[in-house]
């Protein structure tokens, strides 16, 4: 492959392209064809090769604009040759870096420039703390250090008037600004998404209830993106085939117009049930935070769970769902949190009400999801409520942000709520949460 396409193909990976080795190869024929002449040809002719969805087209756009787009180069500030023959030791590659300086062709200077960079390996780069480091060694490469050499020279000459050395001083600072610019460009290009990718990997293991405000962004991407992997995971077809078990009636049947020759064997199937899921969220302070990111979890896979019935409360507990169905959960959630979060905790009460006002929607299909730390706050945790409706459900599943250890001291109800529970499990984090979500479409794709 072409280095130059080879260089692309890496840098679409690092915005989030996923390049396989065949796409690669069928891009390298297509430039084989066509070549880098045409700008638009080439840039419509490797999106239909290497970009599959309208996020990677995005994305490819924006690489393939930072890639192949080249500003200007600036021209190099004059040096008189005449001020720089004094030291005559100078050769080499210093001299050659200053030559190119002297002739003050920029062009020549930029691509210059892009060869060593290449040579050193400047698209390599992974942290923004090497820039410095690369654009230092790229000029090194170059014959900066001679360059450097002849400027103290000409300082420490005795008849020199020091205006020599202060135009070799200039051109070195603008081959360090140019070595700079270059290298920030291949960081742009290679390692910007690194950065980001730290951070969303602390993030998947961070406690939800520590997230800062300003992450919040990042965690809705994060949750979306699991979200999206575990609906291209369970959104196969809602038919099970019954392996090796004839369904000898619809055979006979689809026989009958080849005079009863079986033609078309048809096997038994079993119809899969679509998750039916209430979700019931504790709102208060301690817990809002996990809460928030299970409801945009649960509401970013409506494809494999479209009916969601979702509650919260802090003390007493109302039905949200219409609110997270109209404005989508990022404002919902907001607007719920201030209507009834931050409140003393009473599960008892929220379970009281639930089972007064909305039990009728839990049945043997229905997998009751409660989000909450269990801890009421010394009031009547009426746990026989939750047996009830463990009892009419398909399952019930306890997810609580705090350790395992914590439960049961202090107002932790969770012994008392536990038994009631075919799961009952430590969730603080989204790669917890994703677990938890694949466990229950898991447990009605059988």
């Amino acid at each position: 492959m072409q280095p130059t396409l080879e260089n692309f193909v890496r840098a679409l990976r690092g915005h989030d392209v996923p390049v396989s080795l065949r796409e690669s190869i069928e891009a390298a024929e297509l430039v084989t064809r066509i070549g880098y002449g045409d700008r638009d040809l080439l840039k419509n002719a490797l999106a239909v090769t290497l970009a599959k969805s309208a996020e990677e087209k995005a994305a490819f756009d924006d690489c393939f604009e930072l890639f192949f787009t080249r500003q200007a180069p600036a021209a190099p500030p004059p040096v008189d040759a005449d001020e720089n023959d004094a030291d005559s030791d100078a050769e080499g590659a210093g001299g050659d870096l200053l030559d190119l300086v002297r002739q003050g062709d920029a062009q020549a200077l930029a691509a210059a420039m892009e060869q060593t960079a290449g040579e050193i390996g400047a698209a390599d780069i992974q942290f923004s703390t090497q820039r410095g480091f690369l654009a230092r060694r790229l000029l090194d490469r170059m014959g900066l250090r001679d360059l450097e050499r002849q400027i103290a020279a000409q300082r420490a000459g005795a008849d020199s008037s020091g205006g020599g050395a202060e135009a070799l001083e200039a051109a070195r600072r603008f081959l360090l600004d140019e070595a700079r610019q270059l290298i920030d460009r291949q960081f742009q290009l290679y390692a910007a998404q690194n950065a980001e990718k730290i951070r969303e990997e602390f993030l998947e293991i961070a406690r939800l209830g520590a997230v800062d405000r300003r992450d919040f962004h990042r965690m809705h991407r994060i949750v979306r993106r699991m979200a999206k992997r575990l609906a291209q995971r369970h959104s196969h077809r809602r038919r099970r085939y019954k392996r090796g078990q004839l369904d000898v009636r619809r055979t006979l049947r689809k026989s009958l117009p080849h005079d009863g020759v079986p033609f078309d064997i048809v096997w038994k199937t079993r119809k899969l049930d679509r998750p039916k899921v209430v979700v019931i969220c504790d709102v208060s302070r301690s817990v809002a935070a996990v809460a928030r990111f299970l409801l945009l979890f649960l509401y970013s896979l409506h494809d494999v769970i479209p009916d969601i019935d979702s509650y919260a409360f802090s003390d007493r507990l109302v039905d949200i769902g219409d609110i997270l169905d109209e404005e989508g959960v990022e404002t919902a959630i907001e607007q719920v949190l201030n209507r009834i979060g931050f409140r003393p905790t009473d599960y008892g009460q929220a379970l009281e009400d639930f089972e007064e006002q909305f039990i009728a929607n839990v049945d043997r299909r229905t997998t009751v999801l409660i989000m909450g730390d269990g801890r009421s706050n010394d009031t009547d945790p009426k746990s026989e409520i939750l047996q009830r409706v463990a009892t009419r459900s398909k399952r019930m599943i306890w997810l609580n942000p705090e350790p395992e250890a914590f439960w049961g001291l202090g107002d932790s109800e969770m012994p008392r709520y536990r038994p009631h529970c075919h799961l009952a499990r430590t969730c603080n984090t989204v790669k917890h949460l994703e677990r938890v979500v694949d466990d229950l479409l898991r447990s009605y794709n059988g």
